[in-house]
């Protein structure tokens, strides 16, 4: 089954700067990557050959008049292939569209502008959740794979929890800022447990509507709601015998919070749709950068439900706590960029190295991760200087305080959690004047998750 190195990879879309853009991202990822300016051509060229993973634009300037076009393609190739993986690339003016999308029979969609590590990630997902409904054992692909580094104490007591928790049964609660690695520790507790030879399944949950949260994750029967016109697997039975990942459970309203419970309680699901209850067996982790146990005595988060999920935890130091791994990490990312960009492995200068290490990182690795990236394009010579990391005013100024999830609710409020999170992001967005960047940064999120968060609140 076709996963990561050996997956081939269609890329449709009308503008030749996007074309050009993901085949030079996903070259080094997949074995080909085809591109298509056309959408006209698209069914000839299906015809002819098959593709693991379909990128597909929403929009084109044809002659069609269909009001979106990337819908009228969808449901040629579903006609076509109805076990097809269709990713569709969207702007923010259309995030309604393509959620509406995924209830045609889109595996998910990503919005423009897109961040590199976002969209990789989601082409491995698409790519192992293929495998699992054809049959195939997921395997990790090189990027799940990756390792833990660390040298400080507060990583390596993380390390040593992973070694004893991930051969048990045991429920894992993974809680750290945004960009500490999570999904990483997630990945590294199913590759170390007895279920690794099975699949892995990581669902963000907030990037789902209550709409959206029992299809998704239960799945659906044929004519259960307008357009099911298919049976579809939900994330529960698409992970049965191996590990669930359910990032950002602390975003989930009340009614979802409920109707997971009983799925964990029961150990089987109810797709929409049907009477019938679908036995699961899975190994549940999950994490959040939210507040869990404050959101819990104001009645906002269900103190059961952290019972069901929570009997282990695992919390991830801020990369600000972790010392000289700021420096080894920096080290491991300029290698890797790097020989992506094949460009020498570059070496730092000492001033670079104190401007490393007297950052705050209040995005933590991920942030760490992005400006190495951006300092092996941008420089000059094979030595990185201090001015080939540049950080924005706010990121110089900010505190361990300010760089603490803000999704907290103060401890006299009685508004329910969704509230909560919706007047964090209109009162930051209003702060940074608009400036959509600027505000996802502050709120510790990819441009990508806000624009979803701004469409699911409606802002």
């Amino acid at each position: 089954m076709a996963t990561g190195k050996n997956a081939r990879v269609l890329v449709v879309d009308d503008e030749t700067d996007v074309l050009f853009a993901m085949k030079m991202l996903l070259k080094t990822e997949v074995k080909e990557v085809v591109t298509e300016k056309n959408p006209e051509n698209l069914l000839s060229l299906l015809s002819r050959e098959r593709f693991d993973v379909i990128f597909l634009d929403m929009n084109f300037k044809s002659a069609l008049h269909t009001g979106n076009e990337g819908l009228f393609w969808l449901s040629q190739i579903l006609e076509r292939d109805k076990e097809a993986t269709v990713i569709l690339i969207t702007a923010y003016g259309d995030v309604e569209l393509a959620v509406k999308s995924l209830k045609y029979g889109a595996y998910d969609f990503i919005v423009k502008p897109w961040h590199n590590d976002k969209l990789l990630e989601m082409l491995h997902n698409a790519l192992q959740a293929r495998s699992t409904k054809r049959g195939g054992s997921a395997k990790a692909s090189t990027t799940e794979s990756s390792p833990i580094l660390g040298e400080s104490e507060a990583i390596q007591e993380v390390l040593y929890k992973i070694e004893k928790i991930a051969p048990t049964e045991a429920n894992v609660l993974i809680l750290g800022e945004n960009g500490t690695g999570k999904e990483l520790v997630a990945r590294a507790l199913h590759q170390k447990s007895f279920r690794a030879s099975k699949p892995f399944v990581s669902v963000d949950l907030g990037a789902l509507t209550d709409s959206l949260f029992e299809s998704e994750l239960f799945g659906y029967k044929r004519g259960a709601f307008t357009d099911a016109k298919e049976d579809r697997m939900g994330r529960f039975e698409a992970a049965n015998e191996g590990t669930l990942f359910l990032d950002e459970i602390g975003n989930i309203s009340l009614p979802m919070q409920a109707k997971l419970l009983t799925v964990l309680q029961n150990r089987q699901v109810v797709p929409l749709g049907s009477h019938q209850p679908v036995p699961v067996d899975i190994r549940l982790v999950s994490a959040t950068n939210a507040p869990i146990y404050q959101l819990a005595a104001q009645n906002l988060f269900r103190k059961d439900l952290i019972y069901r999920i929570n009997t282990v935890e695992i919390t991830l130091p801020p990369l600000r706590e972790r010392g000289d791994d700021v420096l080894l990490l920096a080290r491991h990312f300029a290698a890797y960029y790097a020989q992506k960009n094949h460009k020498m492995a570059p070496e730092f200068a000492d001033a670079t190295l104190r401007k490393l290490q007297q950052h705050s990182w209040p995005g933590n690795i991920r942030e760490l991760q992005h400006a190495v990236e951006r300092a092996i394009i941008m420089a000059e010579g094979n030595v990185l200087q201090p001015q080939d990391f540049s950080f924005s005013p706010m990121e110089m100024a900010a505190t361990p305080q300010q760089a603490a999830p803000v999704f907290s609710a103060d401890p006299d409020t009685s508004m329910p959690l969704s509230e909560i999170e919706r007047e964090t992001i209109r009162r930051v967005i209003e702060k940074n004047k608009g400036n959509i960047s600027k505000a996802a940064r502050e709120l510790g999120l990819t441009r990508t998750a806000l624009y979803r968060r701004l469409n699911k609140y409606d802002i």
